[in-house]
């Protein structure tokens, strides 16, 4: 192949040729916007496998050597250095900061977490039960109500309003969902404590008595959102690009992204972590449960285990897999009996030659719901915490493609196997 032309013959014997991009890290990628002008073909790729679908300068992953990069950092750095804020403004700007880059960044979170009270006062309407995920959505969503003035899409300003905004208060809106399902007082914010503090601080405290933040539980949080806060074109940050790419206001956009997380097998998968543990219920079952996931006939799997991009190991799983043990060390153990079936089945995996083969070791996910569970975090909140974390993703590619100067709203093509056009036939003639 060319760098310049990659040459394909078409069915009445003409030649095509294909432009060859390529990018700083990774594979070339062939350019096939005019082949349908040219060629009057759509391209084929069902999950889209093998399509570019941007251009970006944001994170780059190589699921074959196990690499994931925030802005040409590698991601184990960034874990043991920097801190979350640190990471999300190097998403957001491109750059690591200066102390009083942070230092500026940092102030504007803590003071912008407050909510409206307005916006408080939608959580009522929601059932006590109602799932902090469609809670976090619809409030997310409402937030272009509240701040109109600030959404110019076109306004460099607005556009760093906005991203700070969103990021200071989600945390906010998160706990706000989880004080609904608890039945207990919504917990304000404060200014002087940090990101992950704050946030523990609104889930677990209550009026009655006062509230002590455990440094190790905030640490791990701290940790688990800077391995969430972006992981390239996943199914979210497409749907927050695809969404965006409309035109629409950015609230919206983050939205679509919070409502394509929530499936099970996107953000959703720590939760069937810990629902596979449940069914698997002891130890002495995991023999018996690994011989169902190797049948290739039975339709058990277990979860938290390989990944669709990574073939060799998940390098966030390899630095969160510390921090999990860790957390259950220093946490203490009110459900001993599960943490103990997840290390025995994680001891299982990393020894037997099948998942060694099959490079299925386990992945983020399995890690993250343990550490979730062991903070007290419920299991319906578990998305939730992702998204947290993710949200700064989100926001660095919105901006990314609104900025774009080829910009146009994304529009997939298709394969039709639909009936030929056809007449309509009135009903008393249809038989």
């Amino acid at each position: 192949m060319s760098k310049e032309a990659y040459k394909l013959t078409s069915p009445d014997g003409s030649e095509i040729e294909l432009p060859v991009r390529s990018g700083t890290l990774g594979p070339d990628v062939l350019e096939i916007g005019r082949l349908y002008r040219d060629q009057r073909v759509f391209t084929y790729d069902p999950g889209f496998m093998a399509t570019g679908s941007c251009e970006s300068t944001i994170t780059f992953i190589d699921g074959d050597e196990g690499i994931l990069l925030y802005r040409g950092y590698p991601v184990e750095q960034l874990a043991k250095y920097s801190s979350f804020l640190e990471v999300a403004y190097l998403l957001l700007h491109g750059e690591l900061p200066t102390p009083s880059e942070l230092e500026k960044f940092d102030t504007t979170v803590r003071t912008h977490t407050m909510l409206n009270e307005g916006m408080l006062r939608f959580f009522t309407g929601f059932r006590y039960d109602a799932h902090p995920m469609a809670m976090l959505s619809a409030v997310v969503g409402s937030m272009s109500a509240y701040y109109h003035d600030t959404m110019d899409i076109d306004n460099a300003e607005q556009r760093d309003i906005f991203a700070h905004r969103i990021l200071a208060k989600l945390p906010t809106i998160a706990a706000a969902a989880h004080k609904l399902n608890a039945g207990q007082p919504f917990i304000y914010p404060r200014n002087d404590l940090g990101y992950t503090e704050n946030l523990l601080q609104m889930l677990f405290a209550v009026p009655a008595e006062p509230y002590e933040i455990n440094s190790v539980a905030a640490e791990a949080l701290d940790l688990l959102f800077i391995l969430h806060a972006d992981h390239e074109q996943n199914c979210s940050t497409s749907t927050v690009r695809m969404a965006g790419s409309s035109g629409t206001n950015p609230y919206s956009a983050i939205a679509a992204g919070i409502s394509a997380l929530w499936g099970p097998a996107h953000g959703g998968a720590n939760e069937a972590v810990l629902r596979m543990l449940r069914e698997i219920g002891d130890a002495k079952n995991i023999p018996k449960f690994v011989a169902k996931a190797k049948d290739r006939d039975d339709p058990f799997r277990l979860m938290g285990f390989g990944h669709r991009v990574y073939k060799n190991f998940d390098p966030r799983a390899t630095i969160i897999r510390e921090m999990c043990h860790k957390v259950l060390k220093q946490m203490g153990r009110k459900d001993a009996p599960l943490f103990d079936l997840a290390l025995a089945l994680e001891e299982v995996a990393l020894k037997d030659d099948y998942f060694i083969e099959k490079n299925l070791y386990p992945n983020v996910d399995f890690y993250s719901g343990i550490i979730y569970r062991a903070l007290g975090i419920p299991t319906s909140m578990f998305t939730v915490m992702f998204a947290i974390g993710r949200t700064v993703g989100w926001v660095a590619h919105w901006r990314e493609m609104i900025t774009e100067s080829n910009r146009r709203i994304s529009r997939p093509r298709q394969l039709y196997r639909g009936p030929v056009q056809r007449d309509y036939v009135a009903i008393e003639k249809r038989k």
